[in-house]
């Protein structure tokens, strides 16, 4: 296994411990996404719910632009490893 491997693998068992602490907790966790445009993220609930969300103008709050149907948000799961 390469440096780089072993680095993206630290990286990515890293990413879903955040994802398990924060989900645990009951709070949400953010995917940001080349898929999205540019501002714009999903986020993921403790329920499993997934929306996508754009800072809001008071950068104080997320405005909630869309909930995914869970068959769509399982793929974005699956699509960023933590599925």
């Amino acid at each position: 296994m390469s440096k780089l491997e072993v680095l993206e693998n630290i990286g990515t068992a890293a990413v879903r411990r955040l994802r398990d602490s924060k989900l645990s907790a009951g709070k949400p966790f953010m995917i940001n996404s080349d898929e999205l445009p540019s501002g714009q993220s999903y986020l993921e609930y403790p329920d499993g719910k997934v929306c996508i969300v754009q800072v809001s103008a008071d950068s104080r709050s997320f405005v909630i632009l869309d909930t995914l149907a869970a068959s769509v948000a399982d793929s974005v799961r699956l699509r960023h490893g933590i599925g």
